[in-house]
This record gives C-alpha cells, sequence and structure tokens, in this order.
C-alpha cells in the first residue's frame, strides 16, 4: 500500500490522534537518550582513556556527529515526502544499534568518531520522523504544542541519561557500564518504534483541506533546490529560524564539549558534572511543555527572540561563576532560553510550509540547525586552543544574541489564526 494512501476515518488533532502521539512521545525519549548517553561521559573519556590533546581534536566526536547528522536530515526531510515516515525511523533504530559496543569495545578514538558518525546519521532518521509525525497528526493550530512534547520528552530524557551515565562513571568508571544503558534504549525504541503508524496520510489530508497561502503556488511542482533556496534565504521568515537554528546549535556544540571541562576544572567529580550537565537539557526538555504551547497564543516571533537573548545571558554566566550554584543558575537560564526557541523554530517551519513540502523544509532547517554542531565544535575548539575556554565562551555568547538580533528584524509574525484542526 502506498504511502499517500488516505482513508475516510483519518482524523487532524491532538485528541483524534491521542494514543499514537503518545508513543511518539515515547519513543522520542530513547532517541534522546541515546545521545544524553554520551554526553557526559565523551569529553572524559577522551582527556583520561585515549589522551586526545587539543581541544579542537577532544571536540571532534561532536563535529562527525553534527555534520552526518546535519546531511541525513536534509535527506530524509526529502525521502520522508516520498517513501512515508516510518520507514525512516526504522532505519534510525538500525543504525543506532551498534553504537553502544562501539563505545564499549573502542581500542581508539576513531572507534568512538565512528561511533558518533551512525548516531548522527540514526538521529537525523529518527528524531526528525518523530518530530515530522506528530506535526502530520495534530493539524495546523496545535503545532507549537505537539513539537514542545517531542522535544520535551527527547532533552528530558537525554538529561536523565546524562545524569544516570555520570553516576554509573563515578561508581564503575567510564567503561564499559555506563554504555549498558545504550543497549537497553535500543531494544525499547524498537520494541515501540513497530506499533507506530503511517503519519502521511493526515499530512495529505491536511493538504487536500489548506487554503490559498502563497506556499500553495508552489506545492505541485516544487523541487528540492527550490525547497532548499527558499528555506534557507528567500523566505524571510523561514530564513530566520534557519540561521537562528544554526547558532542555537552552535552553542549547544559549545556547552556539549566545555562546559563538562570548566565543572572539572573546579573539582568536581563525574557525579556533580553530570548533574550540572543534565541540568540544561532537563531545564530546557520541561519547559518546553509550556513554551510551544506559548507560542501557538501568543505568537512565534518575539518568543525566538527572547529565547536567543536568554541563552545568551546564561552562557555569559557560566564564564563568571566558580561554584556549583552559579554553573546551575547559568545553565538553567540557557535551558529556559532554548526552550523558548527549539519547538518554535519547527512550529514556523509548520506555518509557512505547504503540507506536500514541509518534510523537505523541515529536512533543511534540521541541515543548517546540526551544521551548527560542526561550527560550535570547531569554532569552540580553535578559540579555546588560541585563547582560552572563557573566551570561546563568550564568543558563543555574542553571536547567539546577535541571531536574535537577526530574527527581531527579518522574520514576520506566523502564528495561524483559527484554522478547524479537524476535517471530514
Amino acid at each position: 500500500m502506498s504511502p499517500r494512501t488516505t482513508h475516510s476515518h483519518i482524523r487532524l488533532g491532538l485528541q483524534e490522534n491521542i494514543g499514537q502521539f503518545t508513543l511518539l512521545v515515547a519513543v522520542n525519549g530513547f532517541v534522546g537518550a541515546m545521545v544524553g548517553m554520551e554526553r557526559t561521559i565523551l569529553p572524559a573519556l577522551a582527556d583520561q582513556e585515549f589522551q586526545v590533546t587539543g581541544r579542537t581534536a577532544m571536540l571532534s566526536f561532536i563535529a562527525v556527529f553534527g555534520l552526518t547528522k546535519a546531511i541525513t536530515n536534509y535527506a530524509a526531510g526529502r525521502f520522508a515526502d516520498r517513501v512515508g515516515r516510518k520507514p525512516l525511523l526504522m532505519w534510525g533504530w538500525a543504525l543506532a544499534a551498534p553504537v553502544p559496543f562501539l563505545l564499549i569495545w573502542a581500542p581508539t578514538w576513531n572507534w568512538v568518531l565512528a561511533a558518533n558518525a551512525l548516531l548522527g546519521v540514526s538521529q537525523g532518521l529518527a528524531w526528525s520522523m518523530t518530530v515530522v509525525m506528530k506535526i502530520d497528526l495534530v493539524g495546523p493550530t496545535r503545532r507549537g504544542l505537539a513539537t514542545g512534547l517531542n522535544e520535551c520528552a527527547g532533552y528530558v530524557a537525554l538529561a536523565v541519561a546524562a545524569y544516570a551515565t555520570g553516576w554509573i562513571a563515578s561508581r564503575t568508571g567510564l567503561r564499559p557500564e555506563p554504555f549498558y544503558l545504550g543497549v537497553v534504549f535500543v531494544i525499547s525504541g524498537v520494541m515501540l518504534s513497530f506499533f507506530v503508524h503511517e503519519t502521511w496520510g493526515h499530512s495529505a489530508l491536511e493538504a487536500r483541506a489548506t487554503g490559498d497561502r502563497e506556499s500553495d503556488v508552489i506545492a505541485a511542482h516544487a523541487s528540492s533546490r527550490e525547497i532548499f533556496w527558499r528555506t534557507t534565504l528567500r523566505d524571510r521568515s523561514l530564513s530566520s529560524v534557519s540561521q537562528a537554528g544554526f547558532v542555537n546549535n552552535l552553542n549547544d556544540g559549545m556547552t556539549w564539549g566545555l562546559f563538562p571541562l570548566v565543572f572539572g576544572a573546579t573539582g568536581m567529580d563525574l557525579a556533580a558534572i553530570g548533574v550540572l550537565v543534565a541540568i540544561y537539557p532537563a531545564t530546557w526538555g520541561l519547559a518546553q511543555l509550556a513554551t510551544g504551547a506559548l507560542s501557538d497564543r501568543v505568537g512565534r516571533k518575539w518568543l525566538i527572540v527572547s529565547g536567543m537573548w536568554t541563552q545568551a545571558v546564561g552562557i555569559a554566566g557560566v564564564t563568571m561563576a566558580h561554584t556549583f550554584g552559579g554553573f546551575a543558575v547559568g545553565a538553567i537560564l540557557l535551558g529556559i532560553g532554548t526552550a523558548m526557541v527549539y519547538p518554535t523554530f519547527i512550529a514556523v517551519i509548520g506555518d509557512v510550509a505547504h503540507a506536500d513540502w514541509r518534510a523537505t523544509s523541515l529536512g533543511v532547517y534540521r541541515f543548517w540547525r546540526d551544521a551548527g554542531y560542526v561550527a560550535g565544535a570547531l569554532l569552540a575548539g580553535v578559540v579555546a586552543d588560541a585563547f582560552g575556554v572563557p573566551v570561546a565562551i563568550q564568543l558563543v555568547a555574542t553571536l547567539t544574541f546577535l541571531s536574535g538580533v537577526v530574527v527581531a528584524t527579518r522574520m514576520s509574525e506566523t502564528r495561524p489564526l483559527t484554522i478547524s484542526t479537524r476535517v471530514a
């Protein structure tokens, strides 16, 4: 049966699809946990077991992860519009399966890089599809809530996994015990994903029901190239969130690689570092329960602007702190700011892109967003090696603030007015 096949019983809306929606929330929790498994451990692993010298070399695992995830995001968006969502979700889990074992058995740093390449491809497929499928299910007016719930599940699970692996490592060592959790995450994610239904029919139903937006004009014959440049540059709103997403993950890549080193420099053990590393994604994840739905009420633009500026304050605050409490305040502010923007970015894509090419546009946005990991790892590593870690962090804080200025001056408000979420 073609993924485009639709049936008369299909309905758009959160309540109408609550079972599948809840299942996808749970699936994305395990997707996020796979990244959290690495968050506390790998910087310490690079330093203590593989004696990787130089911040640039140490942060190479983030660059590899970001590059493969960015490329996969772009490809996944286009393929999702051609072959359906669920096959790509299952492929994502298949590619995640070797990752824990590669990290457990790695004799050299190159094995860790290979594991992160696989993890990046896996995340590009699996996380992208959980986002697209939730947007398909809920229809036009609940996109902020849908993406908020999706990102909440992923990042809260990431935070829990980051804390858990740090706690385990502080008692058993860096390997192999912390990575046993990854095996559990893969098995659980695969089992749940078997019960996920294809959602392409919901997207097709919305495409037929939507009105005469400008995006309808190009819906029928949009090429990959046209959608790429429309999302990257030509559409003021789409390009604004693409650049802001890039900078958001640039600062996330920096925090992933440098924050554990900053915390460790104060003499904290891995258990304490794990708590601090977890505070940021936990705050980010939980706050999205409110911010995703808030964007459906108050609009997208100024929530994004305020969020980027709040991130900048949080990042700068970490450079001025010297205690656990000070670091925690900076991490909380960074998490709140990220929660304000992350689901809102995706909601903007859903607002502007026609349902027929939404997944492709979302793939382009996610390509640029996760390319930010590469830029963040390289920029933070080079600047930290040349001028010190505090200067690298302060530079990223400045770039984050300037990104908010770009959104304030270039983006239009995209929140839709009242549109029925039930379509017969």
